[in-house]
């Protein structure tokens, strides 16, 4: 029989792997903690997101390994904690103007209206309700829709100096160009100049500490994308598009454009999926599934579907994204799983060994 000491312990989660990591707790510096006292054996997990799509099964998991070492263990407890790590790879140390945010992930779109900034918003929401410190910055100076899903509209930006504090609404942190600019006023940006807003949103907002940062980016393959992934640390972009094939053929575009760019794919993720009557049935309006179909031939993970929903419209004309998270299973299951499995792959991309920062190389 096994003594049952903490290396006994220690040797057994050596044998644990987290399963979207693929490596075993104790290398990846998961275990914080393991006591022993009288056949009770006491383990602390730190976690690599708070929205980690697989807690329940790391727990099961660290459970049988240590119970496996027969009846000297009389009882497993297992606590969990999270601390978000850093991404971007080789460039977050190199001249970064956001050393205090561990993780910027990109949301683009290769057209307009396929629901780029609702994704970015509930994303935002759903990891800040998880538990992370969560940034959002409107990165569409050409249309600007923040102010109103978020319900800042007509509020003013407050100011430290020159550096201009963020609104910090549903348990995020939000800049947009919206709060700078006149309502309805057309916003027409030439390069440079659309170059020197996005520049000034980044540098001169007081994020302070986040573990994400969310860019709601303009659609297209324009020079926003461009600016940001020359000067940010990207962690990563997701696509968004809709299921109908002219959605995805622009979507492959921006797919494409990351991919020249250097910045990993962290996923694709399908909006306007399907819709489910009054009576029940499930409609695909758009081809449900034409995304996730796109995603598997460009050999990108895909993150999830989310329907049309009436709610999730009004929310966001009303300025009320956490409602999101308390409206009916169907709305909210669908984000809560997006969101986790978004965070899963932040994570496997924090580990990743060959991150790089981008390039462009034009020919």
């Amino acid at each position: 029989m096994t003594t049952l000491t903490r290396e006994a312990v220690l040797d057994q989660l050596r044998k644990v792997n987290d399963p979207e990591l693929h490596r075993d707790l104790v290398s990846l510096d998961m275990v914080r903690e393991v006591t022993v006292e009288g056949g009770q054996v006491r383990v602390h997990i730190e976690l690599t997101t708070p929205a980690c799509p697989l807690k329940d099964q790391i727990e099961s998991d660290v459970r049988g390994a240590i119970e496996a070492l027969g009846d000297a263990v009389k009882g497993v407890e297992v606590t969990f904690t999270a601390k978000v790590r850093s991404g971007g790879g080789s460039r977050q140390g190199e001249n970064n103007p956001l050393p205090d945010v561990k993780n910027i992930i990109a949301v683009g779109a290769g057209k307009g209206g396929v629901g780029k900034s609702t994704i970015s918003v509930n994303v935002a929401v759903g990891l800040a309700r998880a538990g992370a410190s969560v940034g959002l910055l409107d990165g569409d100076i050409y249309g600007p829709s923040l102010p109103t899903m978020l319900g800042i509209r007509g509020h003013e930006i407050s100011a430290r100096g020159n550096m201009m504090l963020p609104f910090e609404v549903h348990g995020v942190k939000a800049m947009t160009i919206g709060a700078l600019v006149e309502d309805d006023k057309p916003l027409i940006w030439r390069g440079p100049m659309a170059h020197g807003a996005f520049r000034d949103l980044v540098t001169r907002t007081i994020w302070g500490p986040l573990d994400y940062l969310v860019i709601d980016l303009p659609p297209g393959t324009g020079d926003v994308p461009l600016t940001m992934s020359q000067m940010l640390p990207l962690t990563g972009a997701v696509v968004v598009c809709t299921p109908q094939r002219v959605a995805q053929d622009d979507a492959s575009r921006a797919v494409g454009m990351f991919e020249q760019l250097r910045v990993p794919l962290l996923g694709v993720i399908e909006n306007m999926s399907y819709f489910i009557g009054d009576d029940g049935k499930t409609y695909d309006i758009f081809g449900r599934g034409g995304a996730e179909a796109m995603a598997g031939r460009l050999e990108v993970p895909f993150l999830g579907a989310v329907p049309i929903n009436m709610a999730l419209r009004a929310n966001s004309d009303g300025g009320t994204p956490v409602a999101n998270f308390e409206e009916g299973d169907q709305l909210r299951d669908s984000l809560e799983q997006l969101v986790r499995n978004l965070a899963g792959r932040v994570s496997v991309e924090t580990l990743a060994e060959t991150a790089t920062g981008p390039t462009l190389s034009v020919s």
